[in-house]
């Protein structure tokens, strides 16, 4: 492998890196060198985006590469170029070879320095194609002419203001090869030596200017000593004290892996992150993560071929547009008609986006990867205790994280490997650091509850007002840095207040209590009021009352109430509440955090589903006992197994047995049959006109004759029934089975012999032809005769079929 090789891998590691986060600058490039201290940051310093990162992407273009290394170097370079994060940020792109006869150069810039904002990343994805083309360069790999022009583009003009990092990513499948090129000496061997010589000399010409070298190699003919030295001769700063984001070589296998690595190193200088997507072949559904402290971030997909088509959803779904603001973010797309294509998205939603690609015919046989790089800028919410501290007195800082949407950190898991401190800086003292912890040590707290907490004491010759900044550091991590201002109290304060601000989980349109104590140390009263700071977005609050007086010489206790509007966003609330002194120059004297969690209001199940399901059950309960007493009363007044004996002078006649069924109501209706010549009989009826035997709900019985009164019966005692008497017996209760009921039976059949027997009715003394007593009894289907009973010896059915 040839040097050239070597360094233009390393150049795209290198970029990757560069695209995520501001990089350290030298003290020579008029930025404070390494450890060097840095003045506080105005407010109006930070910009709400990422910050830029001037950055050259140098591909090795030697003959050591074959067509296939040189395409997947373009299109590492093209990753780079089109998912930069930052739309203030510069980029070059720049191939090299050497130059060992005339009409051939060393290097071949492609793409001039250009801004990454959404037309020059169309330039860049036009531009880079022409790395393919190297009949411009020699064959061999001169590093000292890459690095050379890679420093002079990213440091000419003067520097940008504020500085921004300068970072070169190099790659190469090689070894230094200067060994043909004139203008290194006269023979081979002292052309190889002034070439190690030189590129010495560029390195730390870059040292000095400030420019990062980050070295990729891949391949098996990488000389690893010389991409140590090419990262270790540029400059040392970096983006954080993250570790990882110092420059550093890196060798891969095969070209077939630098565009992973290149855009990881890329991440590390840039102190971005990368999200891992999944692969496949058009048609397919892609996806990649985002996760929900990422506020910046862009979604890169390497299609290879530029008839590749690409539609992007967001978490929730939706098909999201490839240019403009939706639902809360802002998207830019790039190099849709080149191999590789990018979305930038601005405070994107957190989880999982799908990609989803398509291709013509004869276009879908490579696989598509895609990939998330992203960078979380977070707004620090900070309190001072006390807020307005004295010369020599201790101060308690306490900082929580939110995203650009309002979305307050409170899972330590993202926050992992952060570094947490803070800057005071201010007149009479000399600026000075000091360490923000989330251990649960004193002062912290709680340990992992994502509050950041650290003391420091206000020098003795602290006066005037205080700045503190906070600076936060970890893998895709950067804070804001917008400063806290506070002032330096009197020795005496003359207004003193404390704050406690109630932890509660509320609804929308919900309340939160809190109390103010106040002293005023002062000879006349104080007017008071409540601000509400730091509020997430969408949030209405409102306290009350407001203002409140201090009384002169004395305390108060006050409690105040804080009111959410009905439209509060779900989740957790943000922000803060301070009570301000209005006669001192609007001087803060307390603050206290909103700890509220606001969840959506329960719903008519949730307030009454105890008293619903209480209800029920009592209902149930009732229902069951009143079916229990209907079941009681309705079996207390059942005459099943009664049975009616027809008797004429104490002699009986005919005894017929109540059948299951027949007595509705407990009431059973019969009639006597008296047929010319024959016997009387007993038959159950339905119908007012018959005779009626009842049963009342106490047990008694009673007899109505048909077209009488109801009178008293009693068991086995005889009672009067036309020229008869009836004797009513209590029996037994048959069984149900379904041959005895009339109305199991075939139309028009009678009982047989089995089902007459004891069942139906009886005669109990048999008649002749004349009607004269036999003197004999007979049931039906019993005597000789065992067909049907009919006529006066067998009597009639006792039971019609109609009752």
């Amino acid at each position: 492998m040839k040097w050239t090789d070597r360094a233009r891998a390393l150049l795209l590691a290198g970029l990757l890196l560069g695209l995520t986060g501001p990089l350290g600058t030298p003290a020579a490039a008029g930025v404070p060198a390494a450890g060097a201290r840095h003045p506080a940051r105005t407010a109006a310093d930070p910009a709400e985006g990422p910050d830029p990162l001037d950055f050259a992407v140098v591909v090795d273009q030697s003959k050591s590469l074959d067509d296939k290394d040189l395409a997947r170097e373009t299109e590492a370079a093209a990753l780079l170029s089109q998912g930069e994060i930052s739309e203030r940020s510069r980029a070059t792109i720049i191939g090299f070879g050497s130059s060992e006869k005339p009409g051939q150069s060393p290097v071949n810039e492609v793409c001039p320095l250009t801004v990454a904002d959404a037309a020059g990343r169309e330039r860049l994805s036009t531009c880079v194609q022409q790395l393919a083309h190297r009949d411009r360069t020699g064959p061999g790999t001169d590093f000292p002419a890459a690095v050379r022009q890679a420093v002079t583009r990213l440091t000419e003009g003067g520097t940008r203001t504020p500085a921004v990092p300068k970072v070169v990513f190099l790659l190469t499948d090689g070894r230094l090869d200067v060994a043909d090129s004139p203008e290194y000496g006269t023979d081979r061997d002292i052309r190889q030596a002034n070439g190690a010589r030189r590129l010495t000399e560029e390195l730390a010409r870059a040292r000095a200017a400030g420019v990062q070298i980050w070295p990729l190699g891949f391949g098996g003919e990488i000389d690893r000593s010389a991409l140590t030295a090419m990262a270790e001769g540029g400059y040392r700063g970096a983006c954080s004290d993250v570790p990882g984001s110092v420059p550093r070589m890196r060798v891969v296998g095969t070209s077939a892996e630098i565009d992973k690595a290149l855009q990881e190193t890329f991440a590390a200088a840039r102190c971005a992150r990368i999200a891992q997507g999944t692969v496949g072949k058009p048609p397919a559904d892609l996806s990649v993560t985002i996760p929900p402290i990422a506020t910046d971030g862009s979604l890169t997909v390497a299609k290879h071929d530029p008839k590749v088509r690409v539609t992007y959803y967001d978490p929730a779904g939706r098909k999201v547009p490839v240019q403009g603001e939706f639902d809360g973010s802002t998207f830019e797309v790039s190099g849709q008609d080149g191999p590789v294509e990018a979305l930038r998205v601005k405070d994107p939603l957190p989880g999982r986006w799908r990609v989803h690609i398509e291709a013509p015919e004869g276009h879908g046989d490579r696989e598509v990867a895609v990939r998330a790089i992203w960078q979380g800028r977070l707004r620090s919410d900070v309190t001072l205790d006390p807020a307005s501290p004295r010369a020599g007195e201790k101060v308690t800082v306490q900082v929580r994280m939110q995203t650009r949407r309002g979305v307050v950190i409170t899972d330590p898991g993202q926050l992992a490997g952060l570094a947490a401190s803070a800057e005071v800086a201010g007149a009479g003292f000399r600026p000075f650091t000091f360490k923000l912890a989330d251990d649960g040590r004193a002062p912290d707290a709680k340990a992992g509850d994502v509050r950041f907490t650290g003391t420091f004491t206000v020098p003795a010759g602290a006066t005037g007002d205080l700045e503190l900044v906070t600076r936060m550091a970890a893998p895709g991590i950067t804070s804001d840095r917008r400063p806290v201002h506070a002032r330096s109290g009197p020795d005496v304060p003359k207004v003193t207040a404390g704050l406690v601000v109630e932890r509660v989980t509320v609804h929308p349109g919900g309340t939160v209590d809190g109390t103010l104590d106040v002293t005023n140390n002062d000879s006349v009263p104080h007017t008071l009021r409540f601000a509400l700071q730091d509020q997430a977005p969408g949030t209405e609050l409102t306290v009350a009352p407001t203002p409140v007086t201090a009384p002169a010489g004395g305390s108060t206790h006050i409690p105040f109430t804080v009111r959410l509007a009905p439209g509060t966003p779900l989740g957790e609330l943000g922000g803060k509440v301070a009570v301000v002194d209005g006669g001192d120059g609007d001087t803060v004297l307390d603050t206290a955090f909103l700890d509220v969690l606001v969840v959506a209001p329960p719903t008519w199940w949730d307030r009454w589903w105890k008293a619903v399901t209480g209800g029920a059950a009592v209902v149930l309960v009732l229902a069951v006992l009143t079916a229990i007493r209907l079941v009681a009363r309705r079996r207390r007044r059942d005459l099943t197994g009664v049975t009616l004996e027809l008797r004429d002078d104490g002699r009986s006649l005919y005894t017929l047995t109540v059948r299951r069924g027949q007595s509705e109501g407990g009431t059973f209706a019969f009639a006597v049959d008296e047929p010319y010549g024959g016997a009387p009989t007993l038959r159950g009826v339905r119908g007012s006109a018959a005779h009626a035997l009842r049963r009342t709900g106490s047990g008694q019985l009673l007899l109505r004759p048909r077209g009488g009164s109801q009178v008293p019966v009693r068991v086995g005692e005889p009672i009067g029934l036309g020229e008869h008497e009836l004797v009513v017996g209590g029996g037994r209760t048959p069984s149900p089975r379904s041959r005895d009921l009339p109305w199991s039976r075939r139309p028009g059949a009678r009982p047989g012999p089995a089902a007459d027997t004891g069942t139906w009715g009886r005669r109990t003394r048999g008649r002749d032809g004349r009607g004269r007593d036999t003197g004999r009894g007979t049931a039906p289907g019993t005597g000789p005769d065992t067909g049907p009973a009919t006529g006066p010896t067998g009597g009639s059915d006792p039971y019609d079929g109609n009752f």
